[in-house]
Order: C-alpha cells, then structure tokens, then sequence
C-alpha cells in the first residue's frame, strides 16, 4: 500500500493483494483489471474496508462451486481478513454492506463457447456468490468487461467514484495482473507443498 498526496487529498493506494481498514474518513484507491475490489462499509458504526484480489485460477467450470475450490478459497480468505478487521475496529456484521467493482476480462477474452469463465468472469461471479452466502448485501457494481477502472472509496459517504480507463492503460494493467497471477499461483502450488514436522 502507498499513500499519495493529491491537492489537499490524501489517498491510501492499494495494490494487487493488499487491503486497508479504517474508521477514518479517508479516501482508499486502487487501479483494477481482472482483480476485483470489494469495498465494505458499516454506516451505522463508521468502520470501511477495501481490498484487491485476484482469485488463483484462470478458468472454472460454469457449473462448478466456486467458493469450495482453492481458488475459492484463497478469495474467502482475502474477503475473510477484512470482514474481521472491520469487526475488531468496531463494525457490527449485521450492518456490514459491499459494493464490488473490477473482474475485467484483460487478461484473456472470455471463452462464452467453452463452458468456461475466464479469469474476470471467475472473479466476478465470486464476489458476487461470496457476498450472497454472507448475507451481506451487495448495493451497488460495477463488474465485467474489457477495460480496466480506477477506484476511489470515500469514507465521508462510502461513495465509489469508478473511471473506466483507455486500451493504454488496460495494456499496462494487463501486464501486471498477469504477474501478480503467476505470483499467486506459485505461492499455491508452495503451500500445498509444504511439510509439517510433528
């Protein structure tokens, strides 16, 4: 995470992987391709949380669980730490609301003839299946496509400003997520290979 200096703005900038709480009300940015950010808040008790995440896998069977697979998994996990960081600031779980923004398809185009959903697509319909077995409703998106988007989280309001951004930048943003998935897999592949001693 960065924090940058915009005019009389200061902004907490998320990169792939990263997530931010806080009972202040600051301003939370990321920049989104096939990663997905999910943007909780608790307006009754001032607590904010976003995170950026991509889900480990670049293709899931449509008809598949997606929240039971490691990929899955390693969404859970990252939707996981914020909703308990929230919850250990002082938010209440029953008030806990989301909007979801990003699952772009820069990666790869989707393959609607193949049975398929690609990396965008998966990340999409987790968030989405995430927050409905949570309980936790989803106010607003802005999910799919083929462009990329800067976010900003406002935590005077809990508004979402959402820029879809040009080819130029989608190019650059294709060429980080690519890195940051190949990073996650192998950081999969290492733990489940890793041995316990007794």
């Amino acid at each position: 995470m960065r924090v940058q200096h915009i005019k009389n703005e200061k902004r907490y900038v998320l990169d792939p992987g990263d997530h931010y709480i806080t009972d202040k009300p600051i301003i939370i940015s990321t920049l989104l391709g096939s990663c997905v950010s999910a943007c909780l808040y608790d307006p009754i008790n001032k607590v904010m949380g976003m995170n950026h995440f991509l889900l480990s896998n670049k293709r899931y069977m449509k008809d598949g669980a997606l929240c039971l697979t490691e990929a899955g998994r390693y969404g859970v996990h990252a939707m996981e730490i914020i909703i308990n960081g929230m919850i250990n600031q002082g938010a209440a779980r029953k008030y806990i609301k989301a909007k979801a923004f990003g699952g772009g398809n820069v990666l790869q185009p989707t393959a609607k003839k193949t049975g398929f959903f690609c990396v965008g697509e998966v990340n999409t319909r987790f968030i989405k299946e995430f927050l409905e077995n949570e309980k936790i409703q989803l106010v607003t998106s802005d999910l799919g496509g083929n462009h990329g988007r800067v976010i900003r989280f406002y935590g005077s309001d809990y508004s979402v400003y959402v820029k879809k951004i040009g080819i130029r930048e989608t190019d650059k943003i294709r060429k980080r997520d690519n890195k940051y998935w190949k990073q996650t897999i192998q950081k999969q592949k290492e733990k489940e290979t890793e041995i316990e001693l007794w």
